[in-house]
């Protein structure tokens, strides 16, 4: 049997799309190897198109909490998918995936859905303006929360205030509306919002942000978010596309006990298939068209397949408690990467949150601004040995890992070890 030649591969892909992939981590930009093209994947593993097998300790950045193509969703899929593939119109698979979310998260009265997390970002912080009759976003250094224009912005050459581009493409008025603070300031903060009196419509933040690296923010600051949007009107939005239903059946918003206005999630309330969706009491969620008028639509919204696929992976979830599982999994893991680093000496830290992990020099993590030169590099070198050895991770620096449920002991240990020893090997060698 021939092999496929990956490079060939993308020399292709890059002539009709640009730089040759449909998402720009997707791209190996960084690591000395092209990218792999995958053609299948089941339960923890990935099968690239030479049908080579890797341990998945990405997950397709997060979704799938069960593994691929758990065979309980697989059947629900396929109930359905046999009937419709589309409406664009009413329907009950979307009602019954909404009444399910509403009827656990006590913080939730009305659920919207839609197609991914951008989106669903972009929808929460225009019905913040909308509801508030408010114009400026807070966001903070080091969250990231999808390619919406207004979140594309950076700080300034302060330490906090109004935003700069950190894109093409988006104008300065747009970055001026949106405020920009460091993780874990409480001073920041306030003084923005002295600054801004009566301006800011909301506040947004990942509770656990988890897309620069894995900066766990104290419950002490999340309940000063709080409780500053309480005294100065503003909405709390807690983006959990990444956090919900895998730090917790509740996420972020369960493990704090903090009501947040709007929470956004993504990603697992799909199954793994698109989807989206923004959510909170009904107080604020009214002032959504129809009843309100805040405009939101989508063709593709509440897709059948979709909606089925998240509601049997929710349910699954539940039932099995594959939120421990997976992160009793990402535990053991963890734990032996530091052993092998601490039995070597090596001054780096596996930092896990539930199921997701991260490794990084600094033994306490909370701001983007921690990290020094030296990470990315020491990444890059490391990256080809997880593949020779069958571990597959996202390829960039500062992307989190994610264990699903289905990942054994053996194989949790296996990764650990090949993980910890490649780092081991790169530094010895300097």
């Amino acid at each position: 049997m021939t092999n496929v030649d990956f490079n060939e591969l993308f020399s292709k892909s890059k002539k009709v799309t640009p730089g040759g992939v449909h998402s720009p981590v997707r791209s190996f930009k960084g690591i000395e190897s092209g990218p792999i093209f995958f053609s299948s994947a089941s339960g923890s593993k990935l099968y690239d198109m030479n049908n080579r097998e890797y341990l998945d300790l990405c997950s397709s950045f997060g979704p799938l909490l069960l593994g691929h193509r758990d065979p309980d969703v697989e059947e629900a899929v396929k109930g359905v998918i046999g009937k419709v593939w589309s409406f664009g119109a009413p329907e009950p698979y979307s009602l019954e995936l909404a009444s399910y979310i509403c009827d656990h998260l006590p913080w939730i009265d009305k659920i919207r859905f839609v197609s991914s997390g951008t989106e669903a970002v972009m929808s929460a912080l225009r019905l913040a303006r909308g509801a508030t009759n408010r114009s400026m976003i807070l966001k903070f250094d080091g969250c990231y929360h999808g390619h919406v224009d207004s979140m594309l912005v950076k700080s300034g050459s302060g330490l906090a205030g109004v935003g700069e581009s950190s894109s093409a493409g988006v104008s300065e008025q747009t970055a001026r509306e949106t405020l920009v603070a460091p993780l874990n300031d409480k001073e920041a903060v306030k003084d923005l919002f002295k600054q801004y009196p009566d301006e800011i419509a909301a506040i947004i933040i990942e509770p656990l942000p988890a897309n620069y690296g894995l900066l766990k923010q104290s419950q002490d600051y999340l309940e000063f978010l709080r409780e500053t949007c309480d005294e100065n009107g503003s909405l709390l939005i807690f983006d959990e596309v990444i956090s919900g239903f895998r730090v917790a059946f509740g996420g972020m918003a369960e493990v704090t006990g903090i009501t947040p206005d709007i929470v956004t999630y993504g990603k697992i309330i799909g199954g793994g298939f698109p989807v989206g969706a923004f959510a909170g009491k009904k107080e604020v969620m009214n002032f959504l068209a129809p009843d309100g008028p805040v405009y939101q639509a989508g063709t593709l919204s509440a897709n059948p397949v979709s909606m089925v696929a998240g509601l049997a992976t929710l349910k699954k979830i539940k039932s099995t408690n594959a939120n421990t599982v997976a992160s009793e999994k990402c535990h053991l893991f963890s734990d032996k990467v530091n052993q092998i680093f601490n039995d070597n000496d090596i001054h780096l830290t596996c930092h896990r949150d539930a199921s997701l992990f991260f490794i990084a020099k600094e033994k306490h993590l909370s701001s983007p601004h921690q990290f020094d030169d030296s990470h990315a590099p020491l990444f890059q070198a490391i990256y080809p040995q997880l593949l020779d050895k069958g571990i597959y991770m996202a390829p960039a620096a500062f992307e989190v890992g994610f264990f699903s449920s289905v990942i054994t002991d053996e194989e949790a240990l296996r990764a650990a070890e090949v993980l910890g020893q490649a780092f081991v090997n790169n530094l010895k060698s300097l």
